[in-house]
């Protein structure tokens, strides 16, 4: 009887750490999709940087050639002027606008971080506390062993 107590609870620790594998492993996928997520977020914000130098590229053009335009024609400077002008103030708005944007994704960048440093930590966490738990289980199992082998 004390045999058939032993081996349950030797089989119950065995399926506790099968469960505690497939707990591991789980941890691990979460994890790389983390990663993954991360590594998306910061492309896109590569992308949107390479965009905010292209139009800023282009708003340094486009001033340029209005003020040329200005010296070259001053007797119609007044509705070439007001179109440049316009134009300008379009530009310096959607360069304010990918401003806000990149400071925004900056941001959201920084916060996903921030979640995913704190996530990655509470999975260590649990990860190394999921080991302990199999080290003593092990453990446990090793003297259940030792002390069936004592008593045979």
């Amino acid at each position: 009887e004390e045999k058939k107590q032993l081996t349950l609870k030797v089989e119950e620790l065995e399926r506790k750490l099968e469960s505690t594998s497939a707990q591991n492993i789980e941890f691990l996928q979460v994890i790389a999709k983390r990663e993954e997520s991360i590594h998306q977020c910061q492309l896109r914000l590569e992308e949107k940087s390479r965009e905010c130098s292209s139009l800023a590229r282009q708003l340094e053009m486009a001033i340029e050639d209005a003020k040329r335009q200005v010296e070259q024609a001053r007797e119609r400077a007044a509705s070439r002027e007001r179109a440049a002008q316009s134009k300008m103030l379009d530009l310096e708005t959607q360069l304010s606008r990918n401003k806000t944007e990149l400071n925004q994704l900056h941001r959201s960048k920084e916060d996903a971080e921030h979640r995913y440093e704190s996530r990655l930590q509470d999975l260590r966490d649990r990860l190394e506390q999921s080991e302990s738990t199999n080290r003593s289980m092990q453990n446990y199992v090793q003297f259940l062993k030792s002390s069936y082998d004592n008593v045979f």
